[in-house]
């Protein structure tokens, strides 16, 4: 899998650096600080997958900033969708695509389920008014100034 899917990550990212930059590079190739190899946005990327580990806690692990890890996935999770899922005791079948699954389902008459949980996500709102502390002494210092006025 890394052999595959490396030159193709790589030659993703030197276009999007490409386009960033504007032209060629100005350095040699594999120049700077690189946070996290290849091999390890892989991993990452596959046991975030699998296992479900928050990209916090891969970072603290790998020693890096969460956005890395955030990063690292994002890039790769598209390599990984286009390659397919390989399908246990059939060398060569990979499935790309949902229309291959059901294909592959309908010809092996396999039943297929839809889990259709719905998962709760807590998101925080999006026009906060500010740290409660800043808006009280806003509050306090309009007070102030109506009751000096009077």
């Amino acid at each position: 899998m890394l052999e595959e899917l490396a030159p193709r990550w790589q030659a993703a990212r030197e276009s999007a650096l490409r386009e960033r930059r504007g032209g060629d590079r100005r350095r040699a190739a594999g120049a700077g600080p690189q946070r996290l190899a290849f091999v390890d946005r892989l991993l990452v990327t596959l046991v975030h997958l699998r296992l479900g580990i928050p990209h916090a806690g891969l970072a603290e692990l790998h020693g890096v900033d969460h956005s890395t890890v955030s990063g690292a996935i994002r890039e790769v999770r598209p390599l990984l969708a286009t390659r397919g899922f390989a399908v246990p005791d059939r060398t060569g079948v990979r499935l790309r695509a949902l229309e291959d699954l059901f294909a592959y389902a309908d010809a092996e008459g396999v039943d297929l389920r839809i889990d259709g949980t719905e998962v709760q996500v807590r998101r925080p709102s999006a026009h906060r008014p500010g740290p409660p502390g800043v808006r009280l002494w806003q509050e306090e210092a309009e007070h102030h100034q109506d009751h000096h006025l009077q």
